[in-house]
């Protein structure tokens, strides 16, 4: 393991992120890591065109009972940008769990917010030994809950987008009234590649195309939490009942929040997450 930046970046509150670069076969992957080494393992899986940073507001609520681990999927943030390598559901997922294995960990709960908790079922459909719980926030069960964007995609001769491109492309993820996305999300999408970038949106249809979530989940018997904004513009918040076919499924909606209330209400988001992991945590080894 070598430090990406060489050494920790720090955080608004003081506290050292441990920031690494794992080489994995088909690339680089970008690491972070916070809370005590002992704790229990938590892996948050961010969703397309975003980055470790979208759970920026929310570690320092997580890191006083977990090992937090966060990881910029392939293709996106700092990790690597390859354009000759899979970027498939299955693909993603299995890097995730070699990321994990490299830092010895050997269970773990794992968290994904929209297409990260596509992630996530994959994890813990190909690892069923390494995921103890899993933690759905604005995933979409399937797409027939997707609701398309009434603006324009961005266009390849576009890339690079500029700030006001890029924040009407990410309006629908937000639904707070004056949530402004921060600056630096923005210059991470703009650090992806065109073909990354609709790659990996193209991987995650085509995984819920294969199978709704709901479906992969029942057969599983892993402990679930779905969390969704009750204003999501982007998948219809009532599609979350869907997910009450797995059984023991806890299922909570959000009022007043949209896609992201990871990042647009991060207390009330970490305050269920942690009512949850209390009750599924398993100690490292």
């Amino acid at each position: 393991m070598t430090l990406s930046d060489g050494a920790p970046y720090a955080r608004s509150d003081a506290e050292a992120t441990e920031s690494s670069t794992l080489s994995l076969d088909d690339g680089a992957i970008h690491v972070d890591q916070d809370g005590p080494r002992d704790a229990p393992a938590l892996l948050l899986i961010h969703g397309s065109a975003s980055s470790t940073r979208s759970w920026d507001p929310l570690v320092p609520m997580l890191t006083r009972s977990h090992r937090v681990i966060r990881i910029d999927l392939l293709g996106h943030g700092r990790s690597a940008k390859p354009a000759d390598r899979g970027y498939a559901i299955p693909d993603q997922a299995r890097r995730a769990g070699t990321v994990l294995d490299r830092l010895g960990v050997t269970h773990a709960m794992v968290v994904g917010h929209s297409s990260g908790g596509a992630v996530a079922t994959a994890l813990a459909e190909e690892r069923p030994d390494l995921v103890t719980a899993l933690a759905l926030i604005n995933t979409g069960p399937s797409l027939d809950a997707f609701i398309a964007p009434e603006s324009a995609a961005i266009d390849p001769s576009q890339w690079p987008p500029t700030d006001e491109q890029l924040r009407q492309f990410a309006s629908t993820g937000f639904s707070r009234a004056g949530y402004q996305v921060p600056q630096e999300l923005l210059d991470e999408v703009r650090a992806m590649t065109f073909h990354t970038l609709t790659s990996t949106m193209q991987a995650t249809s085509e995984y819920l195309m294969q199978r709704a979530l709901p479906d992969r989940l029942r057969g599983l018997g892993k402990p679930l939490l779905v969390i969704f904004g009750e204003d999501d513009r982007r998948w219809r918040s009532s599609s979350a009942a869907d997910y009450r076919t797995v059984p023991g499924a806890e299922v909570e909606l959000l009022p007043g929040l949209g896609h992201s209330p990871n990042l647009e209400d991060p207390p009330r988001t970490a305050a269920r997450l942690l009512a949850f992991t209390a009750m599924h945590a398993v100690r490292a080894d």
